[in-house]
């Protein structure tokens, strides 16, 4: 049974000679060489300290092409044009998969054609060296982005060429992305990566792991989101992790969303080691989007105001094209522009929000009772109590692709739009919690004239992209 258990030296050498070999040699990503290379790196570009030296809210997008001067020329266009603070590079799917060969054909296409056959950027295809030119090439801090169940040879590859933020986690990874894995597997592939990013840290660099927040994007319960974040940054903390950025995905609800992000840093303080520096992200709604630019920069405006509200460290923008595919680099940083906008006009002033600090010692509650729940599974080990949770279904998601949650759990919106569960399964959250949620959904029952349903479910689900925040009966 997977442990709560720090990797040594030894197991990380071993684990790296055998995932080298096949695509990228091992001394291709030799430690000492790669901890040179990000001394190198002058201040600005050092991820961490970009981050926990922030004055005001920092915006990233995600954006990733297949060819290497492509992907340099978004990211500068992104810096210059849409003045992002931090830079990501988004991973191909088929990285994502690990199927390196077809990456490889992709890239060979996508030089061919003048055109992206890929996604995305395939990281491990343009090894150490190409990752080193991105890093080299543009002027601010850069992130992996991906949705890697299996990132071990993802991270030796990336954090050896530069970058100095990474993505994801066993469960973020695991649950919302695939049915190939169970979580004890994905536990032990990322102990690795962890340690990997706690080894470059004891040698004076810094990486700055982000578990991924929105989850499934659809719905998701802040406390549901909020525990699994957790729980990611403590088996980060435990093989060395000293930067851990926890993440949320907006659900829309004003109150709710700033309770949520508020919850999240307080519940980071707390459970977290003293060791750790904790921030936070804010993703911008990760759900369906308008398919009309107009509407959907008003869903960039609104994701933009709720970070101007809570603040968090950063915040992940959208593109008004979120809808239709892959964003143009003009587009990208429209949705960087519009966002930086609002944060600035409501920079400066002072809104009070009835009913966050019930909203926030609510989700606090549920967060711990999560906690505990997964804690008493692994008699204390939070890795072995995260695996026995998700089996009894005391910790779930909703929607999940994979086997490895219950999928148990129903959100559904209340008469003010914040996200509720209509179903419990077995999640562990005590029945005044239960009840306060049924009562907000009873409430919205009754404004509608409608029984309690999962047809509310489904309204919700579609309603942003057709121009409302909940889904009420008769909307078109």
């Amino acid at each position: 049974m997977i442990e709560d258990k720090r990797l040594t030296d030894t197991e990380l050498e071993a684990i790296t000679d055998r995932i080298t070999g096949d695509w990228v040699s091992r001394a291709a990503v030799d430690f000492a060489d790669a901890v040179a290379f990000h001394e190198s790196l002058p201040p600005h570009k050092r991820f961490a300290a970009v981050l926990e030296n922030a004055e005001a809210v920092l915006c990233q997008p995600r954006a990733g092409v297949p060819r290497l001067d492509e992907h340099v020329e978004l990211l500068q266009h992104l810096d210059e044009e849409g003045g992002a603070d931090l830079l990501p590079t988004t991973i191909d799917s088929y990285t994502r998969d690990n199927a390196y060969e077809k990456a490889a054909e992709g890239l060979a296409r996508s030089r061919e054609t003048d055109s992206s056959e890929l996604n995305g950027f395939p990281a491990v295809n343009h090894g150490v060296d190409g990752c080193r030119e991105v890093v080299r090439r543009v002027d601010a801090p850069v992130q992996v982005r991906h949705g890697t169940p299996d990132a071990r040879l993802l991270a030796a590859v990336t954090l050896a060429g530069g970058f100095q933020s990474f993505e994801g986690g066993p469960i973020t990874y695991n649950l919302p992305y695939t049915s190939a894995y169970d979580l004890e597997t994905t536990i032990e592939y990322w102990q690795y990566v962890d340690r990997l990013c706690g080894a470059y840290t004891e040698r004076g660099v810094t990486i700055n792991r982000e578990p991924f927040g929105p989850l499934t994007g659809t719905l998701v319960p802040p406390s549901i989101a909020i525990a699994i974040v957790t729980i990611e940054g403590l088996l980060a903390a435990t093989q060395g992790v000293r930067s851990v950025t926890l993440g949320y995905g907006q659900v829309g609800n004003l109150v709710q969303d700033v309770a949520a992000v508020r919850a999240m840093a307080a519940i980071g303080a707390e459970y977290l080691p003293d060791s750790v520096t904790v921030t936070t992200v804010l993703h911008q709604w990760m759900g369906g989007f308008p398919r009309d630019e107009a509407r959907a920069h008003g869903v960039i405006g609104l994701a933009g105001a709720t970070a101007a509200l809570v603040e968090p460290t950063k915040v992940i923008t959208k593109s008004p094209q979120e809808a239709v595919g892959v964003p143009t680099a003009e587009s990208n940083a429209a949705g960087l522009r519009t966002t930086e906008q609002v944060l600035r006009m409501l920079d400066e002033q002072s809104i009070t929000l009835d009913g966050v600090d019930r909203e926030q010692a609510l989700i606090e509650r549920s967060v711990r009772s999560l906690l505990d729940a997964v804690y008493e599974a692994g008699d204390g080990d939070i890795a072995r109590g995260t695996v026995r949770a998700f089996d009894a279904g005391t910790l779930d998601i909703p929607f999940p692709p994979s086997d490895a949650a219950a999928g148990d759990v129903l959100p559904a919106r209340d008469d003010d739009g914040r996200v509720r569960l209509l179903k419990f399964g077995a999640v562990a959250l005590d029945d005044e919690t239960k009840r306060i949620h049924r009562a907000r959904l009873d409430r919205r029952a009754d404004t509608e004239g409608r029984e309690l349903s999962f047809r509310m479910v489904a309204d919700d689900v579609s309603a942003v992209s057709d121009g409302r925040l909940i889904g009420r009966p008769g909307d078109d």
